[in-house]
């Protein structure tokens, strides 16, 4: 009946479905990619049988706790779990592997339902996640796409991707644009959900092919890039990504329509960049923003905020593989950087040049 994980679960795992049995607060910190939350037990009835457990009896806690999780199953198996056939393969896991899903797998057994239980539970995948993340090197061979704000990185790797490239968008992944101007609307997750989806990704690429990511800090909003992935990008060769201003502020303007939309957001904004730059410079940033003048607005905080901060010394200590210079940031510009980058990519002399060469349109 139990089940060990000795690789992070995917599609290949003989399982049609994988259900996370615990309180609905531990799903949302992290699960298994994939999972469904079959909650046994609430949250309020977790801490109900917890409290039980510490200050009466073990044995009372036990057995609320079994007549609570008979009564959650059966809405389970009357509810989510109603369509499913006598074929269905369950894999359940808890926190540890043991009571909760243990039981949740004996009821689900009893009906005929071939159902497993993740040895050690939630602890063993995040062990998995843990030792990728953490603690070994990366096989995979990174390629930085670095550039300045407003150069299109994000939708270059989507290009990238369209094309055929491997690529992991770490932005998408924290639900973050990575600046003082990124944050969306969707909050960020948990950092171990984050770690978990970063994970899964990593999981499904081939080493044996480069991987395209973007230029981030070692933080993209509150959440940290795990130090395996960090190591990687800091020793990762380059492409670098160049724009004229001008389209860079248009296309800023369209990347972040939220702001543009909502002028006491942009106000907030603004003022976050008070402790970098004199006051009237933040007041004429204001002014610009009042009046809707926005292209302008986009144009100054290029040139006076986001390059002079963000400037990386160019080739100073990494390889950069070439240079891609776009024009309009369109579709049909990105998709023949994107073709300029996948050849920089598998070019061998490219690869094992260690200064910069330049990529035209």
């Amino acid at each position: 009946m139990r089940h060990s994980l000795t690789a992070l679960p995917d599609a290949t795992l003989p399982f049609d479905d994988i259900i996370d049995v615990r309180a609905p607060s531990e799903f949302a910190v992290d699960h298994i990619p994939g999972a469904i939350n079959l909650p046994v037990l609430s949250d309020a009835e977790r801490a109900r049988v917890g409290t039980i457990y510490v200050r009466e009896s073990r044995f009372l806690a036990r057995k609320i706790g079994a007549a609570l999780v008979a009564r959650n199953a059966a809405n389970h198996i009357e509810g989510a779990l109603a369509d499913r056939d006598g074929g269905w393969r369950p894999l359940a896991y808890c926190w540890r592997g043991g009571q909760r899903s243990g039981s949740f797998a004996t009821i689900l057994a009893q009906i005929g339902w071939r159902v497993r239980v993740v040895e050690g539970g939630y602890r063993s995948y995040r062990h998995l996640v843990h030792a990728q993340l953490y603690e070994a090197a990366l096989p995979h061979r990174l390629i930085v796409v670095d550039g300045g704000t407003g150069t299109g990185k994000t939708q270059l790797l989507q290009a990238i991707a369209k094309a055929g490239g491997q690529v992991v968008d770490l932005e998408d992944l924290a639900r973050h644009r990575g600046s003082n101007f990124g944050g969306l609307a969707e909050e960020q997750p948990a950092q171990k959900m984050f770690e978990s989806r970063l994970a899964r990704v990593l999981h499904d690429l081939s080493p044996d092919r480069p991987v395209f990511l973007e230029a981030e800090s070692n933080a993209i909003g509150r959440l940290k890039v795990p130090p395996s992935v960090w190591r990687a990008m800091s020793e990762a060769p380059v492409i670098q990504v160049k724009a004229p201003a001008a389209a860079r502020a248009r296309f800023l303007l369209t990347t972040y329509p939220d702001l543009t939309a909502d002028a006491a957001l942009l106000a907030d904004r603004i003022d976050r960049l008070r402790p970098y730059h004199p006051r009237d410079r933040i007041e004429e940033w204001h002014d610009l923003a009042r009046t809707g003048t926005l292209t302008t607005l986009a144009e100054a905080l290029i040139r006076d905020h986001y390059d002079p901060r963000y400037a990386r010394p160019s080739g100073a200590d990494r390889r950069v593989l070439g240079t891609l210079q776009l024009g309009d940031l369109g579709p049909e510009d990105l998709a023949r950087a994107a073709d300029q980058a996948l050849s920089l990519a598998t070019d061998s002399t490219a690869l094992q040049a260690s200064g910069p060469s330049e990529a035209s349109r």
